[in-house]
């Protein structure tokens, strides 16, 4: 109970509560709905890692300052990835450009030195 609730408004809620009936039926079919859905969840568990792991995302992104650290990492970890790609690529054009100059200059030097 809160400490500025007075109790005997609190016990005339409960009566309250109490009193009230519901009598909306159900629609048709509601409670094998229901049993259905609570089959599919359980055919389909999630393991223990995916779980943890979207409730670390789903607590913390919502984090002003984690969310733009996760963005810094992930732009980070792109850049890297794209930068060291394009040296591989650039490496393989420089030597395939180098092999054909040379080649261009002495047709039989390129046999003799690459099978």
């Amino acid at each position: 109970m809160k400490p500025n609730q007075d109790p005997e408004n609190d016990a005339h809620l409960r009566t309250l509560l109490r009193s009230w009936v519901v009598d909306t039926p159900l629609p048709p079919g509601f409670k094998d709905s229901v049993w259905r859905r609570i089959e599919r969840a359980d055919l389909q568990p999630e393991s223990p890692f995916w779980a943890g792991l979207m409730n670390l995302i789903d607590v913390s992104l919502p984090r002003p300052k984690v969310a733009f650290a996760y963005l810094t990492v992930l732009l980070a970890v792109g850049l890297t990835a794209g930068a060291w790609a394009a040296q591989i690529k650039t490496s393989h054009a420089e030597t395939s450009l180098g092999l054909r100059y040379v080649q261009s200059l002495d047709p039989y030097h390129s046999a003799a030195v690459h099978p």
